[in-house]
């Protein structure tokens, strides 16, 4: 079995930052809470999809807004930057996606 060569600390970015967006691969299977949005609560401001730094939350030709669930890591800050309140975040079991 062929063992693929690492790159080394010299071909590596700094702190190992890749400068690619989760929209190029799907990230959806890293997390364990996922965000809920009560859509009774949104008020439209459309912060989360702003702040999201994969790209998952959408805005849909009504102007709601979804999550695309196969790009989201759970990191939960659409949450914390919602002035509304109305995104929570569950547990994966709990939430579609």
């Amino acid at each position: 079995m062929e063992v693929a060569k690492l790159p080394g600390w010299r071909e590596i970015t700094p702190a190992g930052v890749a400068f690619k967006s989760s929209l190029e691969y799907k990230t959806g299977v890293w997390g364990v809470l996922k965000p809920h949005i009560d859509q009774s609560k949104c008020r439209k401001c459309y912060l989360c999809v702003v702040y999201c730094p994969d790209g998952a939350p959408k805005v849909r030709e009504d102007g709601s807004v979804e999550v695309d669930y196969d790009y989201c890591k759970g990191c939960g800050i659409c949450a914390r930057e919602c002035p509304a309140e109305a995104i929570e975040m569950r547990e994966v079991g709990e939430v579609g996606g």
